[in-house]
């Protein structure tokens, strides 16, 4: 499942447990207009996808969506229409591909950051 939503999504939320609550429910993937900053990177520290997508606005409730995280295309087949994000970052995309950020330095031998 993807969440769609509008701008400055994560509002209001400066802990992980908003992020958490979301992944656990069962989403696969957000994709908004807009974050708030903090709600932005715990998603990423979580290893929840999320994508930028100013015309995110246009995507019909229950659309079928394809998304492509490292091109950052959105495809609705639904509607049968593209929408480009902005694709995220090489290191945000092996964080979330990872499972998240203690995953991630587990996996790379990463005791500190000292």
């Amino acid at each position: 499942d993807v969440l769609v939503a509008g701008k400055n999504f994560g509002c209001g939320s400066s802990r992980e447990h908003a992020p958490i609550a979301i992944k656990g429910s069962g989403v696969q993937c957000i994709v908004a207009e807009s974050y708030a900053r903090i709600f932005f990177r715990n998603a990423v520290n979580i290893g929840l996808p999320i994508l930028t997508c100013p015309e995110a606005g246009a995507i019909e409730d229950g659309s079928e969506l394809e998304v492509d995280l490292a091109s950052g295309l959105i495809r609705d087949r639904t509607a049968a229409h593209d929408y480009q994000a902005q694709p995220l970052p090489a290191f945000v995309l092996a964080i979330v591909e990872a499972g998240g950020i203690v995953p991630y330095l587990q996996k790379h031998d990463i005791e500190s950051l000292e």
